[in-house]
């Protein structure tokens, strides 16, 4: 989830640009927001669904797409000075960005530079090339990197698809405990260099490759080259978790969740989300584990939800929501502030 100065800019920006649909829409004028959930559809999938009815809200709470949900708090697109933490600027940094995949990153960001996209880097500048940032309309980051072959040939003519959310974190064992062990994402590929780790995480049921890898015994060891071109083909969406060597150590460092607004700092992305098939239960083991929770199912007058911390270093907000919850948003009273 991040959060929007205009919907009436960014959801076109998503939409026309990097083709994603418009799945549905909640609208609450008596608490002056609303949310807007977008996804990339598989090839040869049409959408058809009004957003905004309950055949559109039954859905999305029941698809296994990833959806990227846009908050817009009410008058925001008029005021000046709004802003947002983008979670790339010392001292606030955290989220990194959210990524697509394309067949060709060079020609992608010509037509995206000539459409007026910005760009935070060009393909052929920096260190690392052959990728790119542009920014959305807000200054959130959105990497462009290039699919593998296996996966253009699964893309069938889609110039974009959903491929990761970047995470910064604090320590890459508390994390690993709580998105791989405890909520039960496959680690798919680590990479260590010399002042940073990174870590892909995907869950198998929005990944039919994943899936099969994983019933064959063929996925590739993390630490392998392979692993790497596995996730350039596994087509679905991943979780990536930066760890900047050395801040496990560091008893006061704390990257950024973008939502705690103390000293001043801006807000930006809000969480990541899971949907579960017993959410009373995920949430009453999850806190056998140790996990503390920001909001629980039953707190509040908003059920079907709650809201997880994912690790103590970090703590990301993590929404859990019960599969099918239809209703149970529409009519209740948010749990926290959007």
């Amino acid at each position: 989830m991040l959060r929007i100065k205009d919907p009436k800019v960014t959801v076109p920006f998503f939409q026309s640009h990097f083709g994603f649909t418009l799945i549905h829409t909640y609208h609450f004028p008596q608490w002056n927001f609303s949310l807007y959930f977008l996804a990339v559809l598989p090839a040869g999938q049409t959408y058809d669904l009004v957003p905004g009815t309950k055949e559109a809200e039954d859905f999305l709470w029941r698809t296994d797409l990833t959806t990227l949900e846009l908050t817009h708090n009410h008058g925001s697109e008029v005021d000046d000075a709004f802003a947002v933490n983008n979670g790339n600027v010392e001292p606030h940094r955290g989220f990194g960005h959210v990524a697509v995949m394309t067949s060709d990153v060079y020609a992608a960001c010509v037509e995206l530079e000539a459409a007026g996209v910005r760009f935070q880097k060009r393909p052929d500048e920096g260190r690392m090339k052959g990728l790119a940032f542009c920014l959305s309309p807000e200054g959130y980051w959105i990497e462009i990197v290039k699919r593998g072959e296996a996966a253009e040939a699964r893309a069938q003519g889609r110039k974009y698809t959903f491929a990761q959310t970047m995470l910064r974190v604090k320590d890459p064992a508390q994390s690993l405990r709580f998105y791989r062990d405890l909520l039960g994402m496959t680690l798919v590929a680590e990479s260590h260099y010399s002042d940073f780790s990174l870590y892909f995480l995907a869950c198998a049921n929005q990944n039919p490759v994943l899936a099969d890898a994983l019933s064959q015994g063929t996925l590739p060891t993390p630490t392998s080259p392979e692993a790497n071109e596995f996730i350039k083909n596994m087509f679905g969406p991943v979780l990536e978790l930066t760890h900047n060597h050395g801040t496990e150590g560091q008893a006061t460092f704390r990257y950024h969740n973008g939502n705690d607004q103390d000293q001043g700092q801006l807000r930006g992305f809000g969480h990541t989300g899971f949907l579960v098939d017993d959410l009373d239960a995920a949430c009453a083991w999850l806190e056998t584990q140790g996990v503390a929770f920001k909001k629980k199912p039953l707190e509040g007058t908003m059920r079907g939800l709650a809201f997880a911390y994912d690790s103590p270093g970090d703590q990301y907000w993590v929404e859990l929501i019960q599969r099918g919850a239809i209703d149970l948003v529409s009519q209740s009273t948010p749990p926290a502030g959007p």
